[in-house]
């Protein structure tokens, strides 16, 4: 093997086809099955995108009832789930409390299957437990920041969408229509993205036929690095570190001579700038308005101009995200687990793809150890031999 063949990181790697999610290099627009996101988040709910990523097309009004009437029975946290939750360390990571109330589900749901491959399930089987994950997920990742609170849990209501349901639990108040417009945005503008790391991670562990909950929790576990999901959270403690839009320039002066990554800005499939990225400002300037906070858009308006112009690399979706959840209330360490309750939606989708036209996920490396080698006063046996001069029959 050559070194021009490796792709460090699998950059241009075509690993596989999907009909789930695209970037439209025309439009530099992210297309959810066809569907541009910017139009899907200025029009859906996003329980309708789950359908429409799930299934192919957006949902009809009876559809989406009867979606909404199963997922709905399924919001609450399961008994077994909480007590697991309350086992937590308090100061664990809430991106460890989520992977592993996500394995425990799994536990509960192929207790009693006949077989690891029988785990796996049907494909009706996957898009229930699809629905259930994005159900529950809320509830999950909700109580985690009320516990870390010091605060009791909030069941769910059956009488508020997706979007202001998941603030019900977690504030406790019925959210203004705003800030649950805005929140229902970004979990649409979450939801998928091709074969993003996570992503990528889940379908190599759907690819050995593995049940969709461990697909899941490693796509968690690729999420948790601050090179994917973590960003988010790095924006706002970047925020916090500058403190106001006076101290831009001399804390950018500071970073760049440390070589510092600026989190919340670049990416790797976009170079003009994330599509995402207008969507998700617009949201977050309702929020300056809502709560009445030019302070927050200042900072992030000095910032972006000053790092753009220094370095030509735009924002991406985290940079605006980050202080919309800060402005609803979230805990910056809460802002992964989010990301997690949004981009379940796309990782099942594309788990679930991977199981209707299978194949193993094995790709090669170039080797640059040591020559081959041997161990001082070794003396291979007639067996060992004999299969060195067969390698075709060496195992892969």
């Amino acid at each position: 093997m050559t070194e021009q063949d490796v792709r460090k990181g699998l950059v241009g790697v075509v690993a596989d086809v999907t009909a789930i999610s695209k970037v439209n290099p025309e439009t530099n627009s992210l297309l959810y099955r066809g569907y541009p996101v910017q139009e899907l988040a200025a029009t859906q709910p996003v329980d309708a995108v789950a359908h429409l990523l799930w299934h192919g097309e957006l949902p009809t009004d009876e559809q989406l009832a009867e979606q909404r009437r199963r997922a709905r029975l399924q919001r609450a946290l399961p008994p077994e789930l909480r007590e697991a939750i309350d086992r937590m360390p308090l100061d664990a990571h809430p991106m460890d409390e989520v992977r592993t109330a996500v394995s425990v589900l799994g536990a509960l749901d192929t207790a009693g299957a006949a077989s690891v491959l029988d785990a796996v399930g049907t494909p009706e089987r996957n898009r229930e437990r699809s629905l259930r994950l994005f159900a529950v997920l809320p509830a999950i990742v909700a109580y985690g920041q009320r516990r870390r609170r010091g605060l009791g849990l909030i069941e769910p209501r059956d009488d508020l969408d997706d979007a202001a349901n998941f603030l019900w639990m977690t504030f406790g108040d019925e959210p203004h229509p705003v800030v649950a417009e805005a929140f229902n945005r970004s979990l649409i503008l979450y939801a998928e993205h091709s074969f993003n790391a996570s992503t990528f991670t889940g379908r190599v562990i759907a690819s050995t036929l593995s049940d969709l909950y461990s697909a899941v929790v490693g796509a968690i576990g690729a999420l948790k690095g601050p090179l994917h999901g973590g960003a988010n959270e790095a924006v706002m403690h970047v925020f916090d570190e500058i403190g106001d839009a006076a101290g831009v320039e001399a804390w950018l002066d500071r970073a760049l001579a440390d070589k510092r990554k600026i989190m919340g800005f670049g990416h790797r499939v976009y170079k003009r700038g994330d599509s995402r990225v207008p969507t998700m400002k617009a949201a977050l300037d309702t929020l300056v308005a809502h709560y009445e906070r030019p302070d927050v858009a200042e900072l992030y308006d000095t910032l972006e101009r000053a790092f753009t112009q220094r370095k030509g690399i735009y924002p991406n979706l985290d940079y605006p995200s980050g202080p919309a959840y800060n402005l609803m209330g979230f805990d910056t360490v809460t802002f992964t687990p989010l990301f997690v309750a949004a981009r379940v939606i796309g990782w099942t989708a594309h788990i679930m793809e991977q199981y209707a036209a299978n194949a193993l996920i094995r790709p090669l490396s170039a080797y640059d150890g040591p020559d081959e080698r041997h161990v001082d006063g070794y003396v291979a046996d007639e067996a060992e031999v004999e299969a060195a001069e067969r390698p075709e029959e060496a195992a892969g």
